[in-house]
């Protein structure tokens, strides 16, 4: 297996689920001396320089996860070269990126929940959600994060 030293998030906006994991591995990359780049963006650039929002924010912190300095960006050509393992949130954001980077030479895209043992494919966007769909996110992102540890690890 590839050694992995980077890590990108990806979902639409890079707002709600791409910088929730952002800063979940962030924490676990700290609490476990892992040493790895850690980024995160969104297959558009709706919320450029953007903070998180809010509510996933609130729900993260009541978690102790941190959003300091994460702000919303755009995936970039370069992203593909700069980090080992790209993983999105869902199945659009995985076709887009598929497209973006001419389908995935080097096999380094793949979705967050391929590191979990759960029957689901996309972590759900609650943008459009209550309170309940921030917590169901930081849920699944946990799972993954954790799968992705012990794999990589």
């Amino acid at each position: 297996m590839k050694v992995i030293k980077s890590v990108l998030f990806v979902c639409l906006g890079n707002i709600c689920r791409s910088p929730t994991a952002h800063a979940i591995m962030r924490y676990k990359n700290t609490q476990l001396n892992l040493n790895l780049k850690i980024d995160s963006a969104g297959t558009d650039s709706y919320h450029k320089g953007e903070s998180p929002d809010s509510r996933s924010q609130l729900a993260g912190e009541k978690h102790g996860y941190i959003f300091d300095g994460i702000t919303s960006r755009a995936i970039q050509k370069e992203d593909y070269n700069n980090f080992d393992l790209i993983l999105c949130m869902d199945s659009k954001n995985l076709h887009d990126l598929n497209k973006f980077y001419n389908d995935d030479p080097h096999n380094k895209i793949k979705r967050l929940l391929e590191y979990t043992d759960l029957d689901l494919y996309d972590v759900p966007d609650p943008y459009y959600g209550g309170e309940k769909g921030f917590d169901h996110v930081i849920s699944l992102i946990e799972n993954a994060i954790n799968g992705l540890i012990n794999e990589i690890s």
